[in-house]
């Protein structure tokens, strides 16, 4: 764990987006970097596209890869430290896939031999080429690749949780071949840990990897449900990261909040600050949190069509690198340098059987336990079923009282947890 915990934002360049690996213009990546770090954050999350990287499964585009080198480059001149998404995959709504996995070449993206094969090299050969940097965090695997794997996606590459199991160690084994001692890990969206058939498991997340990732989007149901002043809203990125923890086997594997971002119209744009401020708070109170990454840096240009109207306004810096008030609030918390939080002693027992994750989704059983305690003050984090009763694992974590859904929530006999 490092000494504070960190702070950083995935990066999103303000010309052109991710398409600007096309026209890699250095100078006004610098000039990106330079208003990143003058929030004081002290890493990005950066994104190669992997059709532009890789548009044959025999040919790694050189030129790209040595853009990405000139990226971290410029990035450690700024101060800052640089992860790495290998296979993108997917990004603000769009796929990006190479086309020899689809239409004529359709093969699947975790089961077929020749498409792992290049897509072991493909990330050998970027953590190599970075190996030598000392700003390198590590790679991660590739962008909430997760919902490629299932529904809802509109033409899923189906696998079973051991396929995925097999994928997600010979991917990272890959990544380790090229940067040997880095920290390499893997990030889904929340499908993991709420829909009940996502291949992708919980066990997997908090198990595979240097650390745990928890993608956090109060959009899933969250603020539909319970508004955008709340405390399930406001308390949801720590939720995720306290429930993490219930399948971890390292009793303090750190958790990367990889992203989290204020989504208008359900956090209006003069809300997101509070938002922010609220969330990051809550989140810094979870033991063990290896560090916040917002997402994301500036704000996609309207010039560019076909977004999601939510996504041009992520940014805590406009497309003009201005900071909004967002980018002020993390920068106050980063320049606090927080360190460790206190253990949390009560723990909310959860279902260890990945087909019941749905009773931790927005709705379910767990998720209002959850919220419900930690409305009357408790700080709570959780424990799967066939744990509760392993003093020794409970005593590893520093719970000293565990608690069931339903001792928590009112019953049709009346009463509740006091």
């Amino acid at each position: 764990m490092p000494a504070a915990v960190r702070f950083g934002v995935n990066y999103t360049p303000s010309v052109g987006w991710f398409h600007h690996w096309l026209d890699f213009d250095l100078d006004a990546v610098r000039a990106d970097l330079d208003s990143i770090a003058a929030l004081g954050l002290d890493h990005v999350r950066v994104f190669p596209l992997w059709p532009y990287f890789q548009p044959n499964r025999a040919l790694i585009r050189e030129r790209a890869v040595a853009d990405l080198v000139r990226l971290a480059d410029a990035a450690a001149e700024r101060g800052l430290d640089v992860n790495v998404d290998g296979l993108q995959g997917h990004l603000s709504s769009f796929d990006f896939l190479p086309a020899w996995t689809r239409t004529w070449h359709r093969r699947n993206l975790f089961t077929d031999p020749d498409v792992l094969d290049g897509q072991a090299a493909y990330l050998r050969t970027l953590a190599a080429a970075l190996a030598d940097r000392p700003n390198f965090i590590g790679m991660t695997l590739g962008n909430e690749v997760n919902q490629f794997a299932a529904g809802p996606h509109p033409d899923p590459d189906r696998a079973t949780g051991a396929q995925i199991d097999a994928w997600l160690e010979r991917m990272l084994a890959a990544c380790e071949e090229g940067a040997p001692g880095r920290l390499h890990l893997h990030a889904e969206y929340d499908a993991t840990w709420y829909q009940d058939d996502q291949p992708f498991t919980p066990a997997q997340a908090a198990r595979l990897g240097a650390v745990t990732a928890v993608h956090s989007w109060v959009f899933n149901g969250t603020a539909q449900r319970h508004g955008r002043i709340s405390v399930p809203t406001e308390h949801h990125a720590a939720y995720l990261v306290e429930l993490s923890k219930a399948w971890a086997d390292d009793p303090h594997r750190p958790v990367w909040l990889q992203e989290v971002g204020a989504p208008a119209p359900l956090i209006p744009a003069e809300h997101a600050a509070a938002f922010t401020e609220a969330t990051v708070t809550n989140a810094l109170d979870c033991p063990d949190l290896w560090g916040i990454t917002w997402w994301c840096s500036h704000d996609v240009s309207r010039q560019l069509a076909d977004f999601p109207e939510l996504e041009y306004g992520l940014g805590l810096l406009t497309s003009e690198r201005v900071p909004k008030d967002t980018a002020r609030v993390l920068a106050d918390a980063a320049a606090r340098k927080p360190g460790p939080a206190a253990a949390r002693t009560t723990a909310l027992v959860v279902p260890a059987d990945p087909f019941a994750r749905s009773r931790c989704a927005p709705g379910g059983p767990v998720f209002d336990a959850y919220f419900r305690l930690a409305a009357d003050g408790v700080r709570p984090t959780t424990v799967l079923d066939i744990r509760a009763d392993d003093q020794d694992h409970l005593a590893a974590r520093g719970i000293t009282e565990v608690v069931t859904p339903d001792q928590v929530l009112p019953n049709p006999q009346g009463g509740t947890r006091s």
